[in-house]
Order: structure tokens, then sequence, then C-alpha cells
């Protein structure tokens, strides 16, 4: 699929090609769009962000909605997609210079194929009338899930004056807004949403994500007046190392059946662009040796913790379910290994509260039965065996830590599971 994708003053038509017009309505029906009302807030909240940064939201715009417009079931394979796309920013030079690079990254997140070339014609919006320079020495992205919680509140207890940054999802809003204003004496706090919208059916498993997530929290630590101070800006995403990674608990689930949101090969190769782009932002996952479980025991606020935990998302078919947790995906289960781990209530909701039943209700329980075929093959062939090559990747570092640090969160799930009598 060919995407040209470039601002709503400079969108041209190609024929045999998908066009986006990026922060602005699509102008025709057969156009995608994406990022109008990111901008708007953007400007609205007063933030000066560097040009390079504006450049990388550009193309996290484009990607996702290249995501979006992709329809895995109409690939040769009923999976993997080629995408062609053809992005205007500011330094088209630099970007051309990382094609390889952005490409290699993207590849790696979605198990797509990706091909990027950059033409002239991005973004720099003219400053607000009243512009800011936040004081803010960090940025935390806020996601409404335990993770980002946890994460939040202990930066917020180490002296850090944060800015939270959320990438707006239907149903996690109000939680959002709620951890931003429980957390410290109120943290600044600006929800964004990409509205990526392609002309047809939207594809549903959105391996992309978490590009845009970091594209807007870069695009606001820009902004700090600590970075146009020249100090580099921390950009804390905080999420447990076992979920990070992700490991294939089966044979069957290889590759993109298992999401690397915030996998440390993709994060580093995206560390990588930032420096060569010159950059300040460093990104970071206080978690990345910790797991879920590890995290809420060690969480600096206890009390604060204990109150909000339960109203945290982590479900992976949350809105499938209508906005209740499902209780037997993955995230489910490691969410609910931690709530045992840290010797929590669990008040949450669960559509399948029982993980161990066994009947034709549910017969689906295809999330249980991979842990528990991992459990057993830890047990029957050895930790190493079943790992296998799951960690094979050139920016990996510290395996002797992830090593150690998945056998522990397979011990979380374990726990889990005798506790329900999982067989």
């Amino acid at each position: 699929m060919k995407l040209v994708c470039a601002p709503n003053d400079t969108v041209p038509y190609v024929e045999n090609a998908l066009n986006v017009t990026l922060y602005g309505q699509a102008k025709e029906p057969n156009y995608a769009s994406a990022g109008e009302a990111a901008k708007r807030e953007i400007l609205k909240a007063g933030l000066v962000a560097a040009p390079k940064a504006w450049d990388f939201l550009s193309i996290a715009l484009s990607v996702v909605t290249a995501d979006a417009a992709g329809l895995r079931s109409e690939s040769p394979d009923g999976w993997t997609r080629t995408f062609s796309l053809q992005i205007s920013v500011g330094d088209p030079e630099f970007w051309n210079s990382k094609s390889k690079d952005l490409s290699s990254a993207l590849s790696f997140l979605t198990t797509d194929l990706w091909e990027f070339s950059f033409v002239s014609g991005g973004i720099q919006p003219a400053p607000p009338r009243k512009s800011v320079r936040p004081n803010e020495d960090a940025v935390v992205l806020l996601s409404g899930g335990l993770d980002s919680l946890i994460g939040a509140i202990d930066l917020a207890k180490q002296g850090h004056k944060l800015y939270a940054v959320s990438n707006v999802v239907r149903g996690d809003g109000d939680n959002q807004d709620a951890f931003a204003q429980a957390i410290g004496e109120g943290l600044s706090h600006i929800a964004l949403n990409h509205n990526a919208t392609p002309p047809w059916k939207r594809e549903q498993s959105q391996r992309a994500r978490s590009i845009i997530f970091l594209a807007f929290g870069i695009l606001v630590a820009t902004a700090l007046g600590r970075y146009r101070d020249g100090e580099e800006v921390p950009l804390f995403l905080c999420e447990n190392g076992f979920i990070a990674i992700n490991p294939p608990l089966t044979g069957t689930r290889i590759g993109s059946l298992s999401t690397r949101t915030a996998h440390p090969e993709f994060l580093n190769r995206i560390r990588n662009l930032l420096v060569d782009a010159g950059v300040k932002v460093k990104i970071e996952n206080p978690y990345e040796f910790s797991t879920k479980g590890e995290m809420m025991s060690s969480c600096k606020d206890q009390k604060m913790l204990e109150a909000l935990a339960s109203r945290s998302v982590s479900c992976g078919r949350y809105r499938v379910f209508k906005y209740t947790h499902c209780g037997r995906c993955i995230p489910c289960q490691i969410r609910r290994a931690s709530f045992l781990k840290a010797n929590y209530t669990d008040k949450t909701n669960y559509v399948y509260a029982n993980l161990a039943r066994n009947d034709a209700e549910h017969a689906n329980f295809d999330d249980v039965r991979a842990v528990a075929m991992a459990l057993a093959e830890v047990e029957n062939d050895g930790f190493d065996s079943w790992l296998g090559a799951a960690l094979s990747y050139p920016e990996m570092r510290d395996l002797e830590k992830v090593q150690a640090l998945i056998e522990r969160g397979l011990g979380e799930l374990s726990e889990l599971h005798k506790t329900f009598g999982v067989k």
C-alpha cells in the first residue's frame, strides 16, 4: 500500500495511493486524515516544540494511519502488509538518510514491511500568541493503565516535577484525568488524540500504536523550558519488563502475535534515531527489569495505589467487552498475578473471573491455555529451552537481567494458575 502524507495546505493528489491529510480534515471522501485535534490541543496549551519533534509526529501520524488503513486480512499471508510512505517533513534530507533505520524499527514493531521517503513541505506551526515554557523537569506517559499509574506515583515521590502526556483512547480518558489530578499536587496534563481515520473500515490489530504515544511525549518534552535551555529531558515510559518483552508463550504465538509496544529492541532503535536527530529527549523505562507484581509491591505510595489500582485498565480486549476487563487475556492474567503478588484485594470486574472453568461458555480460553502450556514446558524441558531465541535481537542489552526478569514473571503467572487450579 502506498500512502502520500502531507499537511492540509500542501497535500497532493497521487493516483493509486492513499492520500493522507495531516493536521486537517480529509479533502475528499477517499482521503485519510490524522492529527488535526492533536495540533489544536498542542497550540491551545501554548507549547512551542522543536522542528524535528514536529517531523517525528508527522511520521508517527502517517504510520498509525497506515496501520489503521492496511487490512491484514487482505495481505497474501493474512497478516504481513507492505507499506510505502511518502511524508512531508521540515528536514527531508536528514530523514531520508535515516529511512532504513526507521523502516527497521517499524518492521520490528509491527512485523510488516515499511519503506519511507521524505519530501519538503512539513509543518512547523507559528508560535501561539500565548506561548509557555513549562517548568517541569520530565515528561511521563500516562495511559490510564496500572504500570503508568505506578510510574507516575513513584516519579513524583522521587521529586520529579512531571508533565503528563496521554494518548486518548476511548474508555481511558476519565482515568487519565483522575490519575493526573491525584498524583502529587496535580500534574500538568495534556491528552492528545491522533484521530487517524482511513476512508474505509479500520484494521483492529494496532501494532504501531506506541510510536504515536512516543511522538506526543517527545514533542511535549521539547517544549519544556528545560529543553529550550539546552538541557536533556527525560521521557518516562513506565511498563513492566515482562510485558514489554512479551515473550512468545508457545510456538504458535511467535512474532506478530505478541505485541511489542515497549520492547527494548524497539525503544533502543528510537533512542538511536533521536540521538542522530539531535533531539535531546531520553526515553527511559525505570521498570525495564521489574515484573508487574514487583512494581505494585515496591510502589512508593501504597495507600494511593491501593485506592486507584482497581480503576486502572490493563485488558487487551477492554473495548470488545464493553469497557470491562475480560480477565483471561495475557495482560489481564499478568494484572491479576500482580495483585496476588502484592497481596492486594483486586476489585476489578472481570467478565471471566474463574480462569479454571472448562465448559462451553469458557471454551475460548486460548490465552489461559498458552500460559499453562508455557509453564508446563518450562517445568518439563527447562527455562532456557522454552525461551529459545526470544531475546536474539541486535539492540537487546543486559540479557542475563532480562532472562531473570522473564523467569520471575512466569513465576507470578504460575502462582495465579495455582490459585485458580488451572490444569
